[in-house]
């Protein structure tokens, strides 16, 4: 399964640059996403879209990166609309991960789990969500929140869709997971800091990879 790593946004709410290339620990939030992808077994290609707004990032990539990872283009300032673009630009006609840049906690067994959950939810398309419980537990307040079945869940950056039927609404599965490495993306200041400590926790041995 290819994946594509979404990068164009203005990251306005952070206030700290082009938020893909903002440090955590030393290292650009894109980073992370990028590395956990190339050790996901599951994963093939990797591809980055960026936007007028993320020139820098598209730099850090090919610099960082080489031809390992490809740089696709959008026009910026429309999400749906630069995702379609960048898997036409892919040529991905199978189905595919769509990823945010700011989700630094995950890992390769978590993305395995979803692709798992994914082959057998017998739907062209999924969507990964967190319970608001899991969000409230780490001080998170979300800005969108869905009723499912009864239930406050939150998205978490995470998709899988049909890239040969990218251009329509597909039918999906909400997936919930309680992992908090989901529930957790960078949107401020805050939201920066509970990751520094939880990825110090995690190097400590103390945060169950």
């Amino acid at each position: 399964m290819n994946a594509i790593i979404m990068a164009g946004g203005f990251g306005s709410r952070l206030g700290m640059g082009e938020k893909p290339c903002v440090e955590l620990l030393g290292k650009p939030l894109i980073s992370y996403v990028i590395d956990t992808l190339q050790k996901t077994e599951s994963i093939g290609d990797i591809y980055v879209a960026v936007s007028p707004a993320t020139p820098k990032t598209a730099s850090f990539v090919q610099e960082e990166y080489d031809d390992r990872i490809m740089v696709i283009p959008t026009g910026g300032g429309n999400y749906v609309g630069d995702m379609v673009y960048a898997v036409k630009a892919a040529c991905i006609n199978d189905p595919l991960m769509i990823l945010m840049a700011d989700l630094p906690l995950l890992t390769p067994q978590l993305l395995e789990k979803v692709i798992k959950e994914y082959k057998s939810c017998g739907k062209p398309a999924m969507s990964i969500f967190s319970p608001i419980h899991v969000c409230k537990s780490l001080g998170v307040r979300p800005d969108t929140v869905f009723n499912w079945d009864g239930k406050l869940i939150v998205p978490s950056g995470i998709n899988i869709l049909d890239g040969n039927d990218v251009d329509h609404e597909q039918d999906y599965v909400s997936l919930v997971l309680d992992d908090i490495e989901l529930a957790l993306n960078v949107n401020t200041v805050d939201d920066l800091e509970r990751c520094k400590n939880m990825l110090l926790k995690r190097n400590s041995g103390s945060l169950k990879n």
